[in-house]
């Protein structure tokens, strides 16, 4: 069989203006600065024009602009996703050396967050913590951070090498909850390191945390700064920070140096992507920008980028007033909530916190937080962020309305009908160990690559962890890679788990072992 084909019947796609503009046109256009136009979306409108291209496309992805996409996900999500799920095209621009649509939308990025500079991500706030410490820390420097920082926060000083200096968390007993870190908790951190002729190369602080606390980022940055030290901020949960007049301050508007935020979790855009912004002068930017080509994939998706174009332009219509509804009923439901008998609702004296973070306490229905979560899932469809022992988490966002309030309320109400009330004091767990530590014997980054082995639970008296094992309550890593495991820590972890708590990172839950270096 043979065919032909006429060429003539085809038109070369640079004559059809509307049909491809390429990157050298759109810098023209543009002269690399932010644009008014594309409705404020730079990089959407520049990925819209290109999925509507008529063009014979012989690139990856392979589904080719949905062309070949499966069947069973475009049931589930149609076909629309697929025609936008491009490559890095001319038109597109290039993540790790931007000039067009990138570049326009990360500077209205910047200006909208009061960055110096921001860079989008598609690995996470996690590849945005490992940049930070990778671009201030190098192999054998210190990093002083909180004990209950994230697991990124770990494996950043696998992959450089630094050494820990650990700040042990305020901690609420009666809600068994771990808070922020105080500006004497960063200034003892750095005198004792002083004392023993070292110095920090940067300073990790997580706020807002999980469960909405903030720490006071303005004196904890100036204490920094007054040694020299760069401050690095973990906000994965505070992007929507500064944005309403009840809203605690964002990190960047208090003077530090590297803010990572997840700009999925309450703002709009698709899991998995976040933003990394800078501030003043002490960070190189190129390391910045060195580390996050290390870091980050060389097939960023579009898709992820384009959503964190579109929840900045999302939040630029009207930053003032955007998050007046969220903060009202949030209000509202704390309201609503104080009045139900034996529900509690956490506030925070100490610290700053999150209104649109609403913790509520169950301990006085006799229940736990495992067992009230599983009721109002069941029977109210109420589907929480955060479980505890004693507590249930919820997070309020631009998309929470009235109706899911009422139905919140509704199901706590339940659970205070048909719970018998008590007045008896919680019970608290052993709160040493908390505040206690049995000393590093090899770095995290040594202790990552040392042989390995399990030993029974007994056996491992003594011996080097080489694991995270990090019993809840607290959410404090009670032994991390490279420390010597103690008796007494040991203890502590049978009474977290007789207590109804349970141990996150150790391969074995059950803690019938526990894995160890051996050599």
């Amino acid at each position: 069989m043979s065919f032909t084909v006429s060429l003539q019947s085809f038109t070369h796609p640079t004559k059809s203006p509307q049909n491809f503009l390429p990157k050298a046109a759109y810098k023209e256009r543009n002269h690399g600065m932010p644009s008014v136009n594309d409705n404020h979306a730079p990089l959407v409108s520049a990925l819209e024009a290109s999925a509507k291209q008529k063009v014979a496309s012989f690139h990856f992805p392979g589904h080719n602009r949905g062309q070949a996409a499966p069947s069973s996900l475009t049931r589930l999500i149609g076909i629309e996703p697929f025609h936008h799920d491009l490559p890095e095209l001319p038109e597109l621009d290039n993540l790790f050396a931007p000039e067009g649509p990138i570049l326009d939308a990360q500077k209205q990025a910047a200006e909208l967050f009061g960055a110096k500079e921001t860079w989008f991500l598609v690995g996470g706030t996690t590849c945005g913590i490992q940049a930070s410490i990778l671009a201030t820390c190098s192999p054998g420097d210190t990093l002083i951070l909180p004990r209950n920082s994230h697991i990124s926060a770990f494996s950043s000083m696998v992959l450089s090498g630094v050494i820990p200096k650990y700040m042990i968390p305020e901690y609420d007993f009666d809600w068994d909850i771990a808070c922020g870190i105080t500006p004497s908790q960063v200034e003892n951190a750095i005198s004792e390191l002083d004392t023993e002729g070292r110095k920090a190369s940067a300073v990790l602080i997580t706020s807002p945390t999980y469960h909405g606390i903030c720490s006071n980022l303005e004196k904890i940055a100036a204490i920094c700064h007054s040694h020299n030290i760069p401050i690095i901020v973990d906000e994965a949960h505070g992007a929507h920070l500064g944005f309403h007049q009840h809203l605690p301050l964002s990190a960047l508007s208090q003077g530090v140096d590297l803010s990572i935020q997840s700009t999925h979790k309450v703002l709009c855009s698709l899991t998995q992507s976040s933003m990394l912004h800078m501030s003043g002068k002490i960070i190189s930017r190129e390391r910045i920008c060195q580390c996050l080509q290390t870091l980050q994939t060389t097939s960023p998706s579009y898709l992820l980028l384009a959503s964190l174009d579109a929840a900045r332009a999302h939040i630029s219509e009207n930053p003032e007033t955007i998050f007046n509804k969220p903060v009202e009923i949030a209000m509202e439901a704390k309201s609503l909530i104080e009045k139900i008998p034996g529900i509690s609702v956490f506030n925070c004296s100490t610290f700053g916190l999150d209104p649109l973070r609403l913790t509520v306490g169950v301990w006085n229905l006799g229940i736990s937080g495992f067992e009230a979560d599983d009721i109002l899932y069941e029977d109210y469809g109420v589907v929480s962020e955060l479980t505890g022992t004693s507590s249930i988490t919820f997070a309020i966002n631009l998309g929470t309305c009235r109706d899911d309030i009422l139905r919140l309320v509704s199901g706590l109400k339940h659970l205070s009908q048909t719970h018998n009330i008590s007045t008896r004091n919680k019970e608290r767990l052993n709160d040493v160990v908390i505040n206690s530590s049995s000393g590093m014997s090899l770095s995290p980054r040594e202790a990552f690559f040392a042989s390995k082995k399990k030993v029974s639970f007994e056996e491992s008296v003594g011996k080097i962890c080489g694991e995270l094992v990090c019993p809840y309550p607290p959410g404090i890593p009670l032994l991390i890679p490279g420390e010597v495991i103690t008796e007494e820590a040991l203890s502590y972890l049978v009474e977290v788990k007789n207590n109804g708590g349970f141990v996150s990172g150790a391969a074995d839950s059950s803690l019938s072992s526990i894995v160890v270096c051996s050599s």
